[in-house]
């Protein structure tokens, strides 16, 4: 369901549009124009405040020390006088360090909204610099965000017009606003439904319309031109639901339902799975997710420090871990957990044994977490980073590896050059470069750590300060990462630069693709029922609106061919899969 206000001739006069990253670059290269703006929703934001340094002081200050605000310092509550000798100001970054006026995306977002409700001033600013402000997938944009434009401009007795363009039916995003209908009941937004659907052949609208939950019904575009035309006439597409006893999906793939299908064009095709853990064993680095994911000491000294603040506890920090868990947790899960650990299973008593007699203040700031392995995912080879990343200097440094050695194989030298510390001058360095590089075919089911001194030693990747500091602050993270193959690393950098056709189905929103496999397989995340969504089970309302949303953004990826697979369904979902895709179109393989 799209908002927007009539507007006309916007490109007359000052115009901000406000997107994602990924969108940014593509509405950046179709439209040029000096009037017109194109940028995230955070860097908007922070270009608006960031000049008004003795404000943004005292704003964060303030936030820091009110109860309900998210922002926090290590150092408690905090004075007026606490960011006076900070010479750079407050800063934006991609990570957040507030003793050093250091913020993140997070905190832009309340800060901001905080400059806009206490200034109104900023508010005159900015419907001055900007007449029309056009915010995209509004339902995924922070409350936060949505108040400053709709509740702190009220403030402002300028004039602008905001435009806010989206569907409902795709908020997928717990923090996202998800819809405006509070804003449109107030009459403070005007609703304009976008019927017409330019992207889905004919099949996938129908299928789309009987999902949907709200009033919206689309129908095909009137523009002859529209991606589903041909000749002036919608394409039908074609649709599937199969289902089997079986979940080998590399067979299922094989069968005649997937035979113009190339899954090795990932432009083309996609493969999408609920969670990056479903997709992790067929794509080839299990082991890497289940030490970012899954680490069970990680778990249980989590667990101890979430114990230690909710119950403020008092403890003697240079104790060993082992003895915190001891004071701690005598008696419960924990206790029981590092039983287990010592007397059932070994390999977790010699991950517990690596940290166990470390002091209790350097295990509490141990660090695994999956963005640090799988943020930044590209949907494909022609997609690009975004400004930063999550991941973490070791994974770092063996993307900056493997990516030498692509650019190498690609035959892209110059790029591979700027990439590498090895010097060519010679022939003779041509030729040795070319055997380095070889080798690495031959030593992928080398350990991780091998290869990173194998190419540190030949000059192709040196060791910097990042990966050396992180080495030396992270040695259990190290110590787990470093054994594994380099093979699956190499497997993980393939997905994770869009090689692959693999997917969450979270990541997908905003694209495009002639042919969509989906899995419905829950992962074991009781956010998401299947089951739910097929039998329109309301036990957890909020399952099955959310089961149902992300299904949705799932089947409407499609522009040509869309099949949706169930492992071992009862008779309840197969009889809805045939309301909804039509017997013909419902298969037991």
């Amino acid at each position: 369901m799209s908002h927007l206000n009539c507007i006309k001739n916007a490109v007359l006069t000052s115009c901000s549009t406000i997107y994602t990253n990924a969108a940014v670059k593509e509405i950046s290269e179709r439209v040029n124009h000096n009037n017109l703006i194109v940028t995230t929703i955070h860097d908007f934001l922070w270009d608006n405040i960031k000049s008004f340094q003795k404000d943004l002081k005292i704003g964060l200050i303030e936030l820091i020390n009110h109860e309900n605000s998210k922002i926090i310092s290590s150092d408690g509550n905090i004075d007026y006088s606490y960011f006076d000798n900070l010479k750079a100001g407050i800063q934006y970054k991609e990570y957040i360090r507030i003793k050093d006026g250091i913020i993140s995306h997070d905190e832009v977002i309340e800060l901001a909204n905080f400059m806009f409700k206490k200034h109104p001033l900023l508010c005159d600013i900015l419907k001055d610099k900007y007449k029309f402000i056009f915010i995209d997938e509004y339902q995924d944009t922070s409350p936060l965000v949505v108040e400053v434009f709709l509740e702190h401009f009220k403030k402002s007795n300028k004039n602008n017009i905001i435009g806010f363009f989206g569907d409902s039916m795709q908020s997928i995003y717990d923090d996202g606003i998800g819809d405006l209908y509070k804003y449109i009941d107030s009459g403070d937004v005007v609703e304009v439904q976008k019927r017409q659907n330019r992207r889905n052949p004919k099949l996938v609208i129908d299928l789309a319309n009987k999902i949907r939950t709200d009033a919206l019904f689309q129908e095909p575009s009137l523009d002859k031109t529209a991606p589903n035309m041909v000749n002036g006439t919608v394409k039908n597409g074609n649709i599937k639901f199969l289902y089997s006893s079986n979940l080998d999906i590399e067979e299922i793939k094989k069968t005649v339902y997937f035979e113009s299908w190339n899954f090795e064009n990932s432009i083309e095709t996609k493969e999408l799975y609920l969670t990056h853990n479903l997709i992790a064993p067929k794509a080839g680095f299990p082991n890497l997710m289940e030490i970012y994911d899954k680490d069970p000491i990680i778990a249980l000294k989590n667990d101890i420090r979430a114990k230690i603040k909710k119950n403020n506890i008092s403890i003697d920090e240079s104790q060993t871990f082992d003895e915190v868990i001891d004071l701690v947790a005598p008696v419960n899960r924990q206790k029981q957990l590092k039983k287990q650990l010592i007397y059932e299973d070994l390999e977790l008593y010699d991950l517990y044994k690596r940290l166990k007699d470390k002091p209790y203040f350097e295990v509490k700031n141990i660090y695994l977490d999956k963005e640090s392995l799988i943020d930044d995912k590209k949907q494909d080879i022609t997609d690009e980073n975004k400004r930063g990343s999550n991941r973490d200097p070791l994974i770092k440094h063996l993307f900056k590896i493997q990516s030498i050695i692509h650019l190498y194989k690609e035959k892209r030298f110059n790029e591979f050059i700027r990439k590498t510390e090895y010097l060519i001058r010679t022939i003779d360095h041509k030729q040795e470069i070319y055997n380095i590089v070889s080798a690495f075919d031959k030593i992928s089911q080398s350990s991780i750590d091998e290869v990173i001194e194998f190419a540190d030693s030949n000059g192709l990747c040196k060791k910097d300060d990042s990966y050396n500091k992180f080495i030396k602050e992270n040695d259990y993270v190290h110590s787990r990462v470093k054994d594994v193959k380099y093979k699956e690393f190499q497997n993980l950098y393939y997905y994770l630069e869009g090689f692959t056709p693999f997917s969450t189905q979270h990541k997908i929103k905003g694209s495009e693709f002639e042919n969509v496999l989906v899995i419905l397989d829950n992962g074991r995340w009781n956010n998401f029922n299947f089951e739910y969504l097929f039998s329109n089970n309301t036990e957890k309302e909020s399952v099955l609106l959310r089961t149902k949303k992300i299904f949705y953004v799932c089947c409407t990826r499609a522009k040509e061919n869309l099949i949706v697979f169930f492992h071992n369904p009862n008779d309840y979902i197969v009889d809805q899969a045939i309301k909804w895709f039509g017997l013909d179109n419902v298969h037991e393989i």
